[in-house]
Formats: C-alpha cells, structure tokens, sequence
C-alpha cells in the first residue's frame, strides 16, 4: 500500500517577496476605501490651478508665463505633501492593532513598512501624473521633451520616497494619525513655502534668500525646472540624488528600529 507523502510546508516569506505583499496590500486598501485618493487627488488640482490664476498676473504678468515657471515646482510640492499620509497610515495600522498580528507571522520584520512605502509610489506618480497632465491642458510646454518630464516626475518620486521615512518615523513615536498629520503639515508648509516653489528667492529679504537657496525643496524644484526645460546638469541631478540617499541613510534605520522596538 503506497502512502502519500503530503507536501513540506512553506518557507517564511523573504524580504523581497514579503514587502512586495504588503505592497499589494496597500493598493488593495485604496481600491477598497477610494476615498484615500481625495487629497492625493485634490492637492495637486488645487495647488496647480489655484497658484496660476491667483499669483500669475501678479508675478510674471500672465498666467501662461507664471506657469511655465510654476509647474515643477508644483510637482514637487504636490508629491512631496502627500508623502506625510506615509506617516499616517504606518500610525493607524499601529493603534487600530493591525501590526500586532505580523509579529507572528513568518515574516521579514520591517516588511510592512516596506512594503506600505512601495505602495506608496503608487500615490506620488498619481500626483505628478495628475500636476504634468493638468499642466500640459493649461499650456505648458517642456523644452525637454518627454524624456525631461519622465526624468523630472523620476527624480521627484526618489525624493519623495526618502522623505517618507521621515514620516514613517514620526508614525512610531506619535501617538495619533491626527499628531503626525498635524505635525507633517507644519513642518512642511515653512519647507516648502520658503523655496523656490512660487517666486524667484532673489526677490526675497537677504536673510530669507539665504534659507531659501539652502532648503532642499528649492534644490529638488530647480533641478525638476531644468529637466523639464533640457538644460539640467549632471551636477544638480547628483545632487538631489545624494540628498535622497542622505535622508534615507538617516531615517531609515531610525524607522527599523523604532519598528523593532514596537513588536
């Protein structure tokens, strides 16, 4: 009489295979609850047409010329502004007590916030598909061509994706959703407001010039201008590129071990 012999039982999920579940799993939650896309949706709207119509006779004498100036910035400020729901969403999960069912799962421990940030990338080409589009319909045009707009929305996702750790930091020491939103908003609108985003910085005071020319918001938003318009450097696109590694260098670990220390 032959037995069968019944399957061995699978492996614990590797680091790989593991964050892309949970990537899966936060796309699943926005087709699931679509109201999540509201602010990734309306901020770049509202920001786009808002900022246009409003300042653009006032700053450069016509709309169509101010946006021309106005649009990467926009862009960075439309996805850099959605990556604080990062933050959110890894402290919601955490005081609704959803992560405390992966502490026994066979998992790579810091997959869940891996992964959750890699779903995330989904939101921040959203928002810049959203900024370029609408851009384009309102009559910009990019001398770069679409290899300069792909390289820009490119530059200014990896940006985005570094910032978020900060905000997943945030998530594992604040103790509401509302803290770490309240708290990203604060910080972020000084960020982004006291840059390059809106108005040249040599119109500024000399002591606000200075701060605007050293925020990395006005370095990222003049290297997405010269993209977009064919004339960037090796040298400014290495640039945003180090200060996205030197933020992920930093808050990364944080986050892993914060992460950690929770389970």
């Amino acid at each position: 009489m032959t037995t069968l012999a019944a399957p061995p039982p699978g492996g614990p999920a590797g680091p790989v295979a593991a964050s892309i579940t949970f990537a899966w799993r936060s796309l699943l939650k926005i087709k699931h609850v679509p109201e999540q896309l509201g602010d990734v949706i309306g901020i770049p709207v509202l920001f786009t047409l808002l900022f246009t119509y409003l300042f653009g006779g006032a700053v450069s004498g016509s709309t169509h010329q101010y946006l021309q100036y106005l649009l990467p910035g926009t862009l960075a400020l439309a996805v850099v502004f959605v990556t604080v729901y990062s933050g959110v969403t890894l402290n919601r999960d955490l005081t609704t007590g959803t992560f405390d069912r992966y502490r026994s799962m066979p998992i790579w421990r810091p997959a869940p916030v891996v992964g959750a940030l890699i779903g995330d990338l989904g939101r921040y080409l959203l928002a810049a598909g959203l900024v370029v589009g609408l851009g384009f319909a309102m009559g910009y045009r990019a001398h770069g061509g679409a290899p300069g707009v792909l390289a820009a929305v490119a530059l200014v996702t990896l940006f985005a994706s570094a910032l978020s750790w900060t905000w997943t930091t945030l998530g594992l020491v604040l103790r509401t959703p509302t803290a770490v939103m309240n708290l990203g908003f604060v910080v972020l609108f000084p960020l982004t407001f006291v840059s390059n985003v809106f108005v040249a910085p040599r119109t500024m005071p000399a002591w606000l010039r200075d701060v605007a020319d050293a925020n990395p918001i006005s370095h990222l938003v003049t290297t997405a201008r010269a993209l977009m318009n064919g004339t960037a450097t090796s040298h400014q696109v290495l640039g945003v590129i180090a200060t996205s590694a030197a933020i992920t260098i930093v808050f990364a670990p944080l986050t892993t071990v914060l992460y950690q220390r929770r389970q």
